[in-house]
């Protein structure tokens, strides 16, 4: 068969053939929620500029503290608590041309491109590359930096997601979720990569054209998302003045099933185990096992990879009837096994076994957010905006706090294990490192404390009484 031929049968292939195919409804056809999955493409490659490449390049090629470098990382994550205010914001926005998600997706992409825009700048005067001004303005240059790439991601991916829910129907609105979220990973792995390689041979000059090509990349990824997006209702002045409704009386709903306090601080310390290792898995990678900037950065894309792995075999589980709090405990379970991987590999010189607990994580991880998410929107007595805001701002919170305990940890011991405090046998870069990762061990041992009494009550349904399936996942 000549190509021509062979072109003309793919293009008769039914549209019904490509993956997702059946997330596309009258109201939003296939090419354009593709096209406004770009935002989740965007909001990825930032993802894994703040938690991969720039963490190891501040604490390695720059010689900048950890203790600096986690506080910086922590920024946009503690922000996040704020994206159901973001969401009902845009839910209740009165606009004259009657546009509610455009405005939010269109701020967040300039936020987004800002900070991209001026964070190599930043982060070169956190070094040794600062000639004039205070001593101070490197890190209140970053800190700007990195909170607004942080505002701009929340704020663009909660009116991203909010516009492509309001354009699905009932029936397509649970697969355009997923497929955003798929998206999302996609575009973590495939910045990985592509970053990965082009700071292959690291120098100040190369790391500003990266980063800033980042975000002129960003900037054209959301415009072409947001493009004919939203259709124009106007509305009235009546309108426009009606009182917004509040969250009192919604909260005090929430709060009255008995079961969102254990699960919240369930999430909040399964978080902060699987968290404390964001801001030093790379500089570990480095500084230990002796890697290359290219192949820290491949440790992001090992992590997707994994993630999207516990995602598969979620939906898999799920549809088999399994109850969400056991899916949350394999995934503790399988976190368990991936921090004991990543320690032995400095002892045993394993890149092998370091790459294989990196992804774990990724796995454990991806198995306990997704478990935790399905037991949130099953509480009783809760509202599925209320009960995503409420495990939204619980994991936001703890994910701040323990990069944040993290970097901190890591110096700390590390200063104490170098000075000779601890005995010969702890004086290596390691010790820091390996005290975070048993940390995240006891955690883990402790969430699963939390987590028995939720087990038991059996195994969670919707309100419709059926289970939930992958395509019910929000992101």
């Amino acid at each position: 068969m000549t190509d021509q031929p062979k072109q003309r049968a793919i293009g008769q292939l039914p549209m019904s053939w490509l993956p997702f195919a059946d997330a596309a409804s009258e109201g939003l056809p296939l090419r354009q929620l593709l096209r406004l999955s770009l935002f989740q493409v965007s909001v990825g490659m930032a993802s894994v500029l703040l938690l991969g490449t720039l963490n190891r390049v501040m604490i390695v090629e720059l010689s900048v503290p950890a203790m600096i470098v986690a506080i910086m990382i922590a920024l946009p994550v503690l922000s996040a608590p704020f994206r159901a205010l973001l969401g009902f914001r845009s839910d209740t926005h009165q606009s004259a041309l009657g546009w509610k998600r455009i405005p939010y997706l269109w701020f967040g992409s300039l936020w987004q491109f800002g900070g991209l825009a001026v964070m190599p700048f930043a982060l070169l005067g956190l070094g040794t590359y600062q000639i004039i001004g205070p001593s101070w303005a490197g890190e209140v240059l970053a800190g700007i930096a990195f909170l607004m790439t942080g505002v701009g991601m929340h704020m663009t991916q909660t009116a991203g997601l909010a516009l492509a829910a309001d354009r699905a129907t009932e029936e397509t609105r649970p697969r355009v979720v997923a497929l955003l979220y798929v998206m999302f990973l996609l575009g973590m792995l495939v910045s990985a990569v592509i970053v990965g390689f082009l700071l292959r041979d690291f120098t100040p000059l190369w790391l500003v054209r990266v980063v800033q090509s980042c975000a002129v990349v960003t900037l054209a990824l959301n415009l072409v998302a947001l493009w004919k997006q939203e259709i124009l209702i106007p509305k009235t002045h009546q309108e426009r003045a009606a009182p917004r409704p509040m969250f009192r009386d919604a909260w005090a709903d929430f709060t009255a099933g008995g079961q969102a306090g254990r699960l919240i601080v369930v999430v909040f310390l399964g978080t902060m185990a699987f968290n404390m290792q964001d801001v030093l898995l790379e500089p570990y990678g480095g500084e230990v096992m002796g890697l290359s900037v290219s192949a820290t950065t491949l440790l992001t894309a090992t992590w997707a990879i994994g993630a999207l792995v516990g995602f598969a075999l979620a939906a898999k589980w799920l549809a088999r009837g399994i109850n969400t709090h056991w899916m949350a405990a394999r995934g503790l379970l399988v976190g368990l096994a991936a921090f004991c991987a990543v320690i032995f590999s400095a002892p045993m010189g394993s890149n092998a076994l370091f790459y294989i607990g990196s992804a774990a994580i990724g796995l454990g991880g991806g198995l306990f957010s997704v478990a935790t998410l399905t037991a949130a929107m099953t509480l009783p007595n809760a509202g599925r905006g209320l009960a995503l805001g409420a495990w939204g701002a619980a994991q936001a919170t703890a994910a701040g706090l323990s990069i944040a305990i993290g970097g901190t940890v890591r110096d700390v011991v590390n200063t104490a294990a170098l000075n000779g405090n601890l005995g010969e046998a702890l004086a290596t870069p390691s010790t820091g490192y390996s005290v975070v990762y048993h940390t995240e061990i006891a955690l883990i041992f402790v969430t699963l404390i939390a987590l028995g009494p939720l087990v038991r009550r059996g195994t969670q349904t919707n309100r419709e009484g059926r289970q939930l399936g992958l395509a019910d996942f929000p992101t």
